[in-house]
């Protein structure tokens, strides 16, 4: 069985607001309401549930431009220890 793959886009967003907008738009679209806006939100979307992946569902997720992200959002170091807090999830950065 094939896993699902989920990109986001360094390029998109150069802050912690456009990071979140980001997000909801690749794995929460499908969804009429918002993420909050903190770390805790985004570890709870990353459990799935919430859009556009099952609970515990295997997923890969692509980070495109990670290094343009790492030197722009503070949080970068916390945000990729909570994604890979989460067996289910194979990072990628590139």
């Amino acid at each position: 069985m094939k896993m699902r793959i989920i990109e986001i886009s360094g390029n998109k967003f150069s802050n912690m607001n456009g990071f979140y907008r980001e997000v909801e738009s690749k794995m929460t679209s499908e969804l009429n309401w918002k993420i909050g806006r903190n770390l805790n939100a985004f570890n709870d979307v990353l459990y799935g549930g919430f859009g556009v992946h099952d609970v515990d569902e295997k997923y890969i997720l692509k980070w495109h431009r990670s290094e343009k992200s790492k030197s722009e959002l503070k949080h970068f170091d916390r945000i990729i220890e909570i994604i890979r807090e989460h067996e289910n999830i194979e990072l990628q950065l590139t």
